[in-house]
């Protein structure tokens, strides 16, 4: 299997996740167990390389990722923001 990667950031979502979880003033590790509870296995050090871009974010945790901030999966990948 083939990853893209781009050098700089193993995923675009990053800064958008950062955004939408402290604008709901939660920790990487409140995240962490409630993203748990929606079948996601990660931890607050999932939350924090996610953030930093330093971990690849395979599709379906894209899509559990939209569902607890109940927006789209385009809107987690800024598709139709300026500049996309």
């Amino acid at each position: 299997m083939k990853i893209y990667w781009n050098g700089t950031s193993k995923n675009i979502i990053g800064p958008k996740i950062k955004q939408l979880r402290t604008s709901q003033g939660l920790s990487q590790a409140a995240l962490a167990v409630r993203l748990q509870l929606l079948g996601m296995e990660c931890s607050d050090l999932t939350i924090l390389r996610i953030e930093q871009g330093s971990r690849f974010v395979p599709d379906y945790e894209v899509a559990i990722l939209a569902e607890y901030f109940h927006i789209s999966t385009d809107e987690l990948l800024g598709k139709g923001e300026t500049g996309q």
